[in-house]
């Protein structure tokens, strides 16, 4: 099991954002637990179960073992994890 990052990939508010993935949903909360995130950041939206993260957050990350990943040059990759946390996440509340 694998936590991703992926990286900075829009801009809003002023600031760039990532998003945070994981093979499972328990290892994505587990891993937004130990980066002080707030349960209420899961998403599961067009992107599937992911949580929003500034890019410093990313870097902070990347430090703690995430891998960092790019949707330029590891698009099958992301597509499988958002897919497989889609699937994961069907029906459950934001």
């Amino acid at each position: 099991m694998t936590v991703y990052v992926d990286d900075a990939v829009h801009l809003w508010r002023g600031e760039r954002w990532a998003h945070l993935l994981a093979d499972t949903l328990d290892e994505l909360h587990a891993f937004a637990a130990q980066l002080g995130m707030p349960r209420r950041a899961f998403q599961n939206r067009t992107s599937g179960a992911h949580y929003d993260v500034t890019a410093g957050l990313r870097e902070r990350a990347i430090a703690l073992g995430a891998m960092p990943i790019s949707r330029h040059h590891d698009r099958a990759l992301v597509r499988a994890v958002i897919e497989n946390a889609r699937r994961q996440g069907r029906g459950l509340a934001p």
